[in-house]
C-alpha cells in the first residue's frame, strides 16, 4: 500500500525518528493507527454507554408510569412545525 503524506506529516515523522522515540516511519505510522483505533473504540464504547443510560432512564420512567401517548407527541410536533412555518417569511 502506498500512502501520500503532506510535507508537515513527513516532518513530524522524521522528528519522531530523530528524537529516538521510533526507529522507522513504519513504527510511527503503526503507533498512530493504534491510537486511532483506540480513540474509535473509546468513542463507540462511550456512545454505547450513553445509549444504555438513556434506555435505563426511559425504562425507569415507564416503570413509574411517566408516559406520554405517541399521538399526543406527534400532535405537539406538528403544532410546532406549523407555528415555525407560519413564522417564516415568505420568499
Amino acid at each position: 500500500m502506498n500512502i501520500s503524506l503532506t510535507p508537515e506529516q513527513e516532518k513530524f515523522i522524521d522528528l519522531q525518528i530523530k528524537s529516538g522515540g521510533y526507529s522507522s516511519a513504519d513504527e510511527v505510522i503503526a503507533q498512530a493507527l493504534q491510537l486511532l483505533q483506540e480513540s474509535y473504540r473509546n468513542s463507540v464504547e462511550q456512545r454505547l454507554e450513553e445509549l444504555q443510560q438513556k434506555i435505563a432512564s426511559a425504562t425507569e420512567q415507564i416503570t413509574k408510569g411517566q408516559l406520554t401517548d405517541g399521538e399526543i407527541v406527534f400532535a405537539r410536533i406538528q403544532e410546532k412545525i406549523r407555528l415555525l412555518s407560519e413564522a417564516q417569511p415568505e420568499t
